[in-house]
């Protein structure tokens, strides 16, 4: 891919209307697209980070109905991208394998359990808090699509400390996915989240919301009484 086309999604990345970057980025070959969107995870620019976060769900996903061996190499890339022996961080790598796995359901089927795990002391534990923050989100956008599948693998069970934990961000994304799973087990850890000035940036719908964990607990303890 040539250094011209590169800078171009770069480009794109940068306009707000992602719904039209998105169906522009369809019209291209998969394998001109998806490297520059990796690379556009690390991305200091937010809007282009979660940009292309959004994008790569679409697009794996339509790869994936193409080419389901080549969507498995993405998600085993991503995955490895934030293993030890990688050499790098996997910054933006959980985030987008659940905006992945919320757009194909044939993906959640087979990789939904390695997000779970990367919860797991005894699996694939992610001890940096920022790779956390992502890690909530991923499991949030996949249970806002998909709760069921999250259910059957137990997730609430795992996210269900990292309520306590003692970064904002974590402990807002983590009441938001719980609420997404209208799990309520949860109910006593949200409701003492309730009163958390702890404030945070969240992407959802894509667009970003100032929030604090307060308000999340809130708005997850109401989405579990809906269920109730």
């Amino acid at each position: 891919m040539g250094i011209r086309e590169k800078r171009r999604i770069s480009r794109l990345l940068e306009t707000s209307d992602i719904e039209a970057v998105i169906q522009e980025l369809l019209q291209l070959p998969p394998s001109r697209v998806i490297n520059p969107l990796i690379g556009a995870l690390c991305s200091n620019d937010e809007p282009v980070r979660w940009h292309a976060i959004t994008a790569l769900g679409p697009i794996v996903a339509a790869l994936a109905h193409r080419d389901m061996e080549g969507a498995r190499v993405v998600m085993r890339r991503l995955m490895w991208s934030l293993n030890d022996e990688s050499g790098g961080i996997g910054w933006g790598a959980p985030e987008a394998m659940g905006e992945i796995m919320a757009c194909h359901n044939g993906l959640a089927q087979e990789y939904g359990h390695i997000l779970v795990a990367f919860m797991r002391e005894d699996g694939f534990f992610l001890e940096l808090e920022m790779l956390q923050r992502g890690l909530m989100w991923g499991l949030g956008r996949l249970a806002q699509a998909r709760p069921a599948l999250l259910r059957e693998r137990n997730a609430a069970t795992y996210l269900l400390p990292y309520l306590e934990s003692s970064d904002a961000a974590v402990r807002g994304l983590a009441a938001w996915a719980l609420g997404m799973l209208q799990a309520k087990e949860a109910i006593p850890g949200l409701t003492k989240l309730t009163s958390d000035p702890g404030q945070l940036r969240h992407y959802i719908h894509r667009a970003f919301v100032d929030e604090t964990v307060g308000s999340l607990a809130e708005k997850s303890l109401a989405n579990i009484a809906k269920e109730a």
